[in-house]
């Protein structure tokens, strides 16, 4: 595959803000700490990290019910794996298209198309509750108090983005139950402001609304709330376990907070598996809770190794395993 510019964009990002998260650090305080945090807790963190992808492609199989009702859980796993393991050593995001490319190839009755339209519904749900979650940690009595951003009280920013996801899910369900109409106004305006996008947007935006008929049933709806808010809540617990081993005393919903925040910062071009984004992003989410650099910096640098090495070697074996080679994604990024 291709580096291309958003790769080379994204790696040049991920330097320099590792040179950011670095700088003024201490390397023999992180080294030292290192050394002397709790192995059990950080191997329990590492386990809870890993944990969150089996909960993530049970909940995909609830999301492709109305596409292709009981999808086997085993292609759904291997292939959760082997996304994250090309997104860990691949830039420009070609993870979750070799997620959806990997099903299509093992579980042909998924087609790539309706697989990749599926992830992005997956996306939306993590979006609406990782940011859901960071809002509900800013109102926590246990936030340290006084904390502003851009001036403004983070209750104001706790409360505005409530209503921001409140109108999310909004549109989301009006593309489910109006869906010519939202196709009838996205060509309107398309074809006037870039009429040349207007076919392949056309045909994103079904596939997209096909993939949101999990909404129409409140009990398919329900179900992948929860698998959504289970695999944030492990992730968190991943977060907070690593914080207790190297001795960061914060509450557990500060690893809400932090997890929020990544999510948020890693959104940007980076290089494969976030390296530098995550650093940098967590040191200053940690220091909003007091912690200082040396120590948030120990933690983001253990952590992000530890739950980075599990799934990239699981990846990595069902990869092997289905006989898949990177030539074969090329293509992929190509559709």
């Amino acid at each position: 595959m291709k580096l291309g510019w958003r790769g080379a964009i994204g790696i040049a990002l991920s330097i320099a803000l590792l040179v950011y998260a670095l700088h003024d650090v201490n390397f023999a305080v992180v080294v030292d700490t290192l050394r002397r945090s709790n192995l059990l807790l950080f191997v329990l963190s590492t386990v809870a990290a890993t944990l969150i992808y089996p909960l993530r492609a049970r909940r995909w199989r609830v999301i492709l019910d109305p596409i292709e009702p009981d999808t086997p859980f085993g292609p759904l796993w291997r292939a959760t794996t082997i996304g994250m393991m090309i997104g860990n050593i691949v830039p420009a995001r070609a993870g979750e298209l070799a997620r959806a490319y990997a099903l299509s190839r093992e579980h042909p009755r998924v087609g790539f198309a309706a697989a990749f339209a599926s992830i992005a519904v997956d996306r939306v749900f993590d979006a609406v509750v990782i940011l859901l979650l960071l809002f509900l940690a800013m109102l926590d009595p246990a936030f340290p108090s006084g904390t502003r951003v851009a001036n403004q009280p983070i209750a104001n920013w706790a409360g505005g983005g409530i209503i921001a996801l409140v109108a999310v899910l909004f549109a989301l369900y009006a593309v489910v139950l109006f869906p010519q109409r939202v196709l009838t106004f996205y060509e309107i305006v398309v074809r006037r402001l870039a009429p040349k996008l207007e076919a392949r947007g056309r045909d994103a935006l079904i596939a997209f609304a096909g993939g949101l008929s999990v909404l129409r049933s409140p009990r398919r709806f329900g179900e992948v709330l929860l698998w959504t808010v289970l695999h944030w809540l492990m992730n968190a617990l991943a977060f907070w376990l690593g914080f207790r081993a190297v001795g960061i005393a914060a509450p557990f919903t500060a690893s809400l907070f932090v997890q929020g925040i990544i999510a948020i910062g890693v959104a940007i071009p980076s290089a494969p598996g976030f390296f530098g984004v995550f650093e940098a992003v967590a040191r200053e989410s940690l220091a909003v809770y007091g912690v200082g650099p040396d120590l948030a910096v120990a933690w983001a640098i253990g952590f992000h190794i530890l739950s980075f090495i599990p799934i990239t070697v699981i990846g990595a074996v069902y990869f092997a395993r289905l006989g898949m080679r990177m030539g074969d994604l090329g293509g992929v990024t190509e559709r």
